[in-house]
């Protein structure tokens, strides 16, 4: 049997996993469980080249370890066998401890879940599919591999707060797997070398980041301390001031925890429209819903803001990338995130942006001086590339 390396990509309402061969780079089975913690859950699983009739589940998974579960038992009844020289994790926060991917033991376990507080939706659900796979395969290395790991490049004055030190704080980063693969992916489409190309990687999913990249390092990017800092995302604000907490203590008696829940959990596009899911802000809005219409204003005035200051941060770009699942399939977010960018030298090509396509894509205009890339992201892929050159 070829060596194969099994890929969870635990988020905070689904699990991707893929078995990939390291050989040559092809999937042997992959998956996906979604609405994780919702009443209705659903996992495909495809095995092979995924052109057979796919096993499906669909039941209502309560946690991350009854979704995993079921990803074992799909393996179970639709094959094929799992044995797998590693097991890849994506771990969303690893601080300034972890600046690349890491062979898991307990003392790894012990420092994700002090983490847990820079991550709350994430980090623990990313340990739930570790410790899942430290039960299901005994003996076979484990390899956490770190969204953050890709801005240990910020210059201090990018990850610096201008808050008191001994807070002991600063910026960090997220989508950091995600902008690895895009980034190098995008530099090879423009014909040129990562340390000789300037890109701005807008990874438009229920998360949401920019990040500036120039000559292959992250220089900027909007998420900080937590995932909660820059973008609007499906359940997460995204900038607010923050001296909301202490407004909304004194004026409406939330307590600090509490309104930090409500600016994770019940904020973005959820609390502008009453849905975080962009197909429906988009199906809402189609059908003249005032509410959905500004959420999507506010969400793609947000995203123009950062290329802007992104542009200027950089000088010169090279292309801005749309990845992640409303990056690359929503081409109305596009349009809508770069409008009135021609003077920076970002042109959309109207019918490329909306032709029904997938994959790699340029969908700039060809007089525009900076092109407009769609690059599906591919993370278990970056993270089995890490797993490999760990082991």
């Amino acid at each position: 049997m070829a060596a194969r390396i099994l890929v969870l990509n635990t988020g905070s309402s689904s699990i991707k996993y893929e078995l990939i061969d390291v050989g040559s780079r092809e999937r042997a089975a992959r998956g996906l469980v979604e609405r994780v913690g919702e009443e209705e859950g659903r996992l495909t699983h495809h095995a092979g080249d995924g052109r057979g009739r796919p096993y499906t589940c669909e039941r209502a998974f309560p946690g991350h370890a009854e979704a995993l579960a079921a990803v074992l038992e799909a393996f179970e009844k639709a094959g094929p066998e799992l044995d797998p020289v590693a097991v890849g994790h994506r771990v969303v926060h690893g601080g300034t401890r972890f600046r690349e991917a890491v062979l898991v033991d307990d003392g790894v376990i012990a420092a994700i879940e002090e983490l847990a507080p820079l991550a709350p939706l994430h980090n623990p659900v990313n340990l739930a599919g570790v410790r899942v796979a430290r039960d299901a395969f005994p003996g076979v290395p484990q390899v956490a591999v770190f969204d953050t790991a890709f801005h240990r490049t910020l210059p201090p004055e990018a990850y610096t707060y201008a808050v008191p030190g001994e807070w002991g704080v600063r910026r960090f980063g997220f989508h950091g797997t995600s902008c690895a693969y895009v980034s190098r992916r995008a530099a090879e489409l423009l014909g040129r070398a990562p340390e000789e190309t300037n890109l701005i990687v807008l990874h438009l999913g229920n998360g949401a980041s920019a990040t500036a990249i120039e000559g292959g390092r992250s220089v900027d990017t909007s998420m900080g301390l937590t995932p909660l800092e820059g973008l609007v995302m499906g359940t997460r604000s995204g900038d607010v001031d923050p001296a909301l907490l202490g407004y909304l203590k004194r004026a409406r008696g939330l307590d600090v925890e509490e309104a930090e829940r409500a600016l994770s959990r019940k904020g973005g596009l959820l609390a502008l429209a009453g849905s975080g899911d962009m197909r429906e802000v988009r199906r809402r809005a189609a059908g003249g819903d005032a509410r959905a219409r500004l959420a999507l204003e506010v969400y793609t005035r947000r995203i123009r803001k950062y290329v802007g200051a992104y542009c200027a941060l950089l000088g010169r770009v090279d292309a801005v990338v749309f990845t992640g699942g409303v990056g690359e399939h929503d081409a109305a977010t596009r349009a809508g995130a770069l409008a009135g960018m021609d003077r920076f030298g970002l042109a959309l090509d109207a019918e490329r942006n909306a032709a029904d396509a997938s994959g790699e894509r340029f969908v700039s205009a060809d007089g525009s001086a900076t092109a407009v890339l769609v690059v599906p992201t591919d993370e278990e892929w970056e993270i089995a590339r890490q797993a490999l050159a760990l082991l």
